[in-house]
């Protein structure tokens, strides 16, 4: 009864140990996340819809000029 005793208390020792040692090693493994990068579409869309608005900006005031001065 007194081996079980240690035996169980040898392999808790050996599955701390174990636990602890192969995660750090994994964590040092790993390559890190590259940086994100942008490549300039989502700028070229953001100047698109603000070139788009001005647009409709535009074509609405001068269609609201026109009906105005057409009475």
């Amino acid at each position: 009864m007194a081996i079980s005793k240690v035996l169980v208390g040898v392999f808790a020792v050996i599955a701390l140990v174990l636990s602890v040692s192969f995660p750090a090693a994994m964590a040092q493994a790993t390559a890190p996340a590259p940086a994100p990068t942008s490549d300039g579409t989502s700028i070229d869309q953001g100047i698109a819809y603000v070139l788009m608005l001005v647009a409709l900006v535009l074509t609405y005031l001068i269609h609201a000029a026109n009906i105005s001065y057409s009475f």
